[in-house]
């Protein structure tokens, strides 16, 4: 059954009439074509389909739209501002975190989500809150790194 729902994409008020239980992951990417947000399991398990929803990060690919009626979402093109990128992203690039960069999107906003809720993580705080993720390439300590170095580059 086709639903009217309404909620802000990147600062942008969005309004899409759909079927309320088709994933908020094909709106995005179909509709939307904010195609940076990836499938990559549908089973909300890799977490490749991450954006942030009301600041906290949710899993699109499970997630039907009509759930989004109101929320703010921020997707991974919504996260620099003024053509100049998150401290997350930047930190990112300077480590290298990143490969084939399929899942690279997913772990950036796990990670903004990780340093909005503990600005400060440990090391093993860091691994407990990306463990939702993968990275089939195996970048895990490249990618550790990037998130100690934004959380240290966020601090200033």
């Amino acid at each position: 059954m086709n639903v009217t729902v309404n909620f802000t994409v990147n600062g942008r008020k969005t309004t899409v009439t759909t079927d309320g239980d088709r994933p908020l992951l094909d709106v995005l990417r179909e509709d939307l074509q904010l195609t940076g947000t990836k499938y990559g399991c549908g089973e909300a398990r890799c977490g490749a389909c991450g954006v942030l929803a009301d600041g906290k990060r949710i899993f699109t690919c499970v997630t039907p739209v009509k759930e989004a009626e109101g929320m703010t979402l921020v997707t991974i093109e919504g996260l620099s501002e003024g053509g100049k990128l998150h401290p997350v992203q930047e930190a990112f690039l300077a480590e290298g975190a990143y490969q084939c960069g399929y899942c690279t999107p997913g772990m950036v906003i796990a990670a903004v989500s990780l340093l909005q809720a503990k600005p400060k993580p440990t090391e093993a705080e860091i691994v407990a809150g990306m463990n939702r993720n993968l990275c089939r390439c195996c970048g895990y300590p490249k990618i550790v790194k990037a998130i100690e170095r934004a959380a240290a580059g966020m601090g200033r």
